[in-house]
């Protein structure tokens, strides 16, 4: 099982990334992170969110290279990584996110 990570600036472009991984690869999105600067609304850096991504290596790395094209071509990238075996500790820390802690409410459906 790998773990594909992709940052990019702002919610919305991290629910299109999402939906462009989902689709390119046999691979689920475990969570969207948001990481607000210490700032807080004064800081004048944008919203960072990350899409963790897990699957076998090659869907991962599918669904990473498909992600982060769309965040280049709208601007919106920063950074993005995958390891191709992680471990059990990396499995538990990929689900933890604050996104759902705070305002939103998402249902299963």
């Amino acid at each position: 099982m790998a773990l594909g990570m992709i940052e990019v600036f702002g919610f919305a472009t991290s629910i299109v990334v999402a939906d462009a991984a989902a689709k390119a690869g046999n691979v689920t999105i475990v969570a969207l992170d948001k990481n607000k600067p210490a700032a807080g609304d004064a800081a004048e850096v944008p919203l960072i969110m990350s899409v963790k991504i897990q699957g076998a290596v090659s869907d991962v790395e599918q669904a990473v290279e498909a992600g982060e094209r769309i965040a280049k071509e709208k601007g919106q990238f920063i950074l993005s990584h995958i390891i191709s075996n992680e471990a059990d500790d990396t499995k538990k820390m990929a689900k933890i996110n604050a996104v759902g802690h705070d305002k939103f409410n998402i249902l299963e459906y």
